[in-house]
């Protein structure tokens, strides 16, 4: 059973991407504490590359990262790749942007979910990215998930994203987008 490490410290991720990738049949651990790794890019793709690379050549071993963010159309794009920073906690951050929204009528948005694989010389194996497009309610909806999930309408489900069930959320979410995209090529793929 191979083993790859997951680029987070966070024992949640390391659980929502366990689901995805069970398939596979790798054994999945969090990053090594003491590796920490500087988000500089300028988009998600490029974070998730910079965390998988810098990962797997500390630990020589096969990682995957994933950066994820909301992007607000009528706030510029905004919180972006600031989504995680963009207030103190989870209610902090959609009191800021529902404040920030006020009553702009164009409330469309997007979760986008970057991921890369990188081999342990630090070459990324595979990439891809996940957009799952809908618009932001004046107000929460729903207790299921976190972050922005209360307020993120998704039209073609007619649920937020906090509604939603796990089975639910884990097809129809920008995760669960970007992890659909990229399993056939995962299934084909030898990590030695």
């Amino acid at each position: 059973m191979p083993t790859v490490i997951v680029a987070t410290g966070n024992p949640g991720k390391l659980k929502e991407m366990q689901v995805y990738l069970t398939p596979l049949g790798w054994e999945l651990q969090l990053k090594p504490k003491e590796i920490d790794v500087d988000e500089t890019g300028t988009t998600f793709i490029e974070n998730a590359r910079l965390k998988a690379r810098e990962v797997a050549i500390a630990t020589g071993q096969w990682a995957i990262a994933d950066d994820s963010g909301l992007q607000v159309d009528a706030l510029n794009g905004a919180p972006g790749l600031y989504s995680a920073r963009y207030g103190k906690d989870d209610q902090d951050r959609i009191n800021r942007v529902l404040r920030e929204l006020k009553d702009t009528e164009n409330r469309s948005a997007q979760f986008v979910c970057a991921l890369a694989l990188a081999s342990p010389d630090g070459a990324i194996a595979l990439e891809t990215e996940g957009i799952c497009a809908g618009k932001i309610l004046t107000g929460p909806k729903g207790s299921h998930g976190f972050g922005y999930d209360p307020i993120f309408y998704v039209p073609s489900q007619g649920k937020t994203f906090a509604e939603m069930s796990d089975a639910q959320k884990e097809t129809h979410s920008h995760r669960g987008i970007a992890f659909a995209q990229i399993m056939e090529r995962l299934q084909t793929l030898t990590l030695a």
